[in-house]
Formats: C-alpha cells, sequence, structure tokens
C-alpha cells in the first residue's frame, strides 16, 4: 500500500457487561493518527504492543514495498501523544547491498525484554528472520540478532505465551508453495542478555512440520488464537 497520508489509527477499547437481552457496543477511549506526515511515502503490516509506561507500534516502511529502502519504523505513546516516528531497524548487509525489511511483530513476555521480531530479504521466498530486543519499552534497541537456520520468527501475527518464556509463533514459507508451520521458542532466562542468547540458539528453537500441502491449497501468515485454558 503507498499513501501520501498513512491513516493509521490507535484504538483503545474498554470491556461492557453483556447481557442475553441486549449487548452494547465497546467504547472508543482513544482514536488518534500515529503520525500525519513521514519520510517514507508507503508504510504497511503495523504491529502494536502495549508497555510498562504506554504503547509501542512499528511498521515497515520505504518508497515502495519490496525496495531495498524499506526500513522498520516505531513510535511511542506515553500517554499524550505519538512521537515522531524512527527508523529502528533496516536491511543493510556487511557488503554494502541492502535488501527490504519485512513484517515486523512487537511481543511483550511476562518474563524478558520486548521483543520486535522481523524479516530481511529480498523477497518473501529468500528472507530470514531476526529480533531485537528492548529494555526500555522501546526507547532503544539492541542490534540485529539473526535467528538460526531454519527458524523465521513469528511470520505476521503475534506468538501466543504458553508459560513464562515459552513462546508458540505462527510462521510459514514461500520459498516453494506457501506453507504454514508453527515454531516453538523456549528459554528459562530472565535478563536481556539471557534471552538474546537463547533467541540466537537453534536448541532454543523447534520448527514443526508443515501443516499444509500447497498442492491442495495455500497458506501463508497464521495466526493462534487461545480461546480456553485446554485450546
Amino acid at each position: 500500500m503507498s499513501f501520501a497520508r498513512w491513516t493509521l489509527r490507535a484504538v483503545l477499547l474498554t470491556a461492557v457487561p453483556v447481557s442475553a437481552a441486549a449487548q452494547q457496543p465497546a467504547l472508543t477511549v482513544a482514536a488518534d493518527f500515529v503520525y500525519e506526515e513521514a519520510s517514507f511515502p508507503s508504510a504497511h503490516a503495523s504491529t502494536i504492543v502495549e508497555t510498562a509506561d504506554g504503547f509501542a507500534a512499528a511498521w515497515f516502511g520505504g518508497t515502495a514495498e519490496r525496495n531495498p529502502d524499506v526500513g522498520i519504523w516505531l513510535s511511542r505513546h506515553n500517554g499524550t501523544g505519538w512521537s515522531p516516528p524512527v527508523e529502528v531497524a533496516n536491511g543493510i548487509q556487511e557488503d554494502g547491498r541492502r535488501h527490504p525489511c519485512w513484517n515486523p511483530v512487537l511481543f511483550q513476555p511476562s518474563r524478558g525484554p520486548l521483543l520486535l521480531f522481523y524479516k530481511v530479504g529480498p523477497s518473501p521466498g529468500a528472507w530470514w528472520g531476526l529480533v531485537r530486543t528492548s529494555s526500555d519499552q522501546g526507547r532503544t534497541w539492541s542490534a540485529a540478532i539473526r535467528l538460526p537456520d531454519g527458524v523465521l520468527g513469528p511470520i505476521r501475527a503475534k506468538p501466543v505465551e504458553l508459560g513464562p518464556g515459552r513462546l508458540l509463533a505462527g510462521s510459514s514459507t514461500e520459498h516453494d508453495g506457501w506453507v504454514v508451520h508453527m515454531e516453538r521458542f523456549s528459554t528459562e532466562a530472565q535478563t536481556e542478555d539471557g534471552w538474546q542468547r537463547s533467541l540466537v540458539s537453534a536448541n532454543a528453537w523447534k520448527p514443526g512440520r508443515p501443516l499444509n500441502d500447497p498442492v491442495e491449497y495455500s497458506a501463508i501468515q497464521p495466526t493462534i488464537l487461545v480461546h480456553s485454558t485446554t485450546e
């Protein structure tokens, strides 16, 4: 998508009582633009997370999706308004080449730093997974951490936390048809350094088997819903 004025809006909802006789609509308590003008004309794939002191939102932005100048941009809300967007990740490589960034996913585990998963690569069929961590609610970020070979991390939607340090992420690949799979991550770490060591370790990740046959049907970018204590 390309917009001169990106209309990402943050909407906070509060639940209201529901009776059998009538159902009241949710109440919108805030609605505003994250920004109205920016240095990039195109933005896509937004993600938002609640932090200890407000909210953080991220997206990929640049001249157009797939262009090498596309990076990951982030803005923070401290209760009074959104900060100007800043680029927190790009696809510049050691040899000077630059690839586009894709699909950021912000996630705050119950025990650990704020996580920013994203992808870098020339196309969805050739991208790789990375993550950055923050211990100050997204004000500053670590260097990029490349995920182990065969691990892409949450591909578009947030993972779910199965327990402290245990994440289940919906993921997918596009290099040989569109195929969905799950990835499990587990760590006993509680510090940011400990999480970083685990995130880069192949032993902490367990990619699952494919969940569809692309010959029968194509599927990508799964999301997970927890709707009971057992499902």
